[in-house]
């Protein structure tokens, strides 16, 4: 593997692709990815880039345990001997100053705040602190990770709509039932190195009850663009169909209880959000057009 790409890993470039899509769906509802399309795209890379600096602090911090863990130890370049923690550490410096200037300077401070804050956020209070202490670590942790629309909106804007705190808020609460059912998947590898994720504390009975409640409550959340006009009937369609299709899928694996099957699960939440935030999109299309 060359150096960019063990650079690359660092920033855990799947989560990033993820970041990416709902900033850019939050653009096609504001309307700039139809207006200006190349700025669109500047402003998503930057978000990617701020995501990317908060990604490879996690993994310079948590070294300790991704050398341990089966999932991350022959995966990720620092445990791997491919990149040293210093290297780490200065090209999430690097990466995070970058973007949060280029938001600042070319769109707005307020952007660049909430760009600089979710790195802040997801390095300190949920890999340092939440995430070795609190079994809950995921759920508050979430925030970090469902920034993307509200950056995109206030760089695009200069303020942050109502729009873009339900894409924020959608994106929160399907964090935990995603997150959980890959936690399920690999419970003993958290239990090995005394991380406190749900299914290690409180169980997996526990764990599945709480990722049914947190996907029963993405239907009202999906819904609630609608239901305050902001909308076109696809988006509305799409959310309930969706939404449909991702609680069977909740059902079902969950009623399976091995580890194959919370992997799909885990999988298949994933590729719920990816198409709901190309819904974002194709609305956003559909509006302006």
């Amino acid at each position: 593997m060359s150096a960019i790409a063990n650079f690359l890993q660092l920033t855990k470039p799947s989560i990033v692709l993820l970041v990416l899509v709902t900033a850019l769906a939050a653009l096609g509802a504001q309307g700039l990815l139809f207006e200006e399309p190349l700025q669109a795209l500047l402003i998503v890379l930057a978000i990617g880039m701020s995501a990317g600096s908060a990604n490879a602090f996690n993994q310079f911090i948590d070294r300790d345990i991704d050398a341990e863990m089966e999932r991350t130890r022959n995966r990720r370049p620092i445990p791997m001997g491919k990149i040293s923690p210093k290297s780490a550490f200065v090209f999430a410096l690097v990466l995070g100053l970058v973007s949060t200037f280029y938001l600042g300077v070319q769109w707005s401070w307020l952007s660049a705040g909430l760009a600089a804050f979710t790195i802040f956020y997801y390095t300190v209070i949920y890999t340092i602190w939440l995430k070795r202490s609190h079994y809950y670590n995921i759920v508050i942790g979430g925030a970090a990770g469902s920034a993307g629309p509200i950056i995109a909106w206030a760089a695009a804007e200069g303020q942050v709509s109502n729009y873009a705190w339900i894409l924020f808020a959608l994106i929160f609460m399907w964090t935990p039932a995603h997150f959980w059912a890959l936690a399920l998947a690999i419970k003993e590898e958290y239990r090995k190195v005394s991380v406190p994720m749900l299914p290690v504390v409180c169980g997996d009975q526990r764990t599945r009850k709480e990722i049914v409640l947190y996907t029963w409550s993405l239907l009202p959340i999906s819904l609630m663009p609608v239901f305050f006009g902001m909308t076109t009937w696809f988006y509305g369609a799409s959310a309930i169909g969706l939404w449909l299709w991702y609680i069977v899928e909740t059902y079902k694996r969950l009623k399976m209880a091995d580890r194959k099957s919370y992997l799909k699960l885990f999988y298949f939440s994933i590729l719920y959000l990816f198409l709901l935030f190309c819904a974002v999109g194709v609305d956003g299309a559909l509006r302006y057009f």
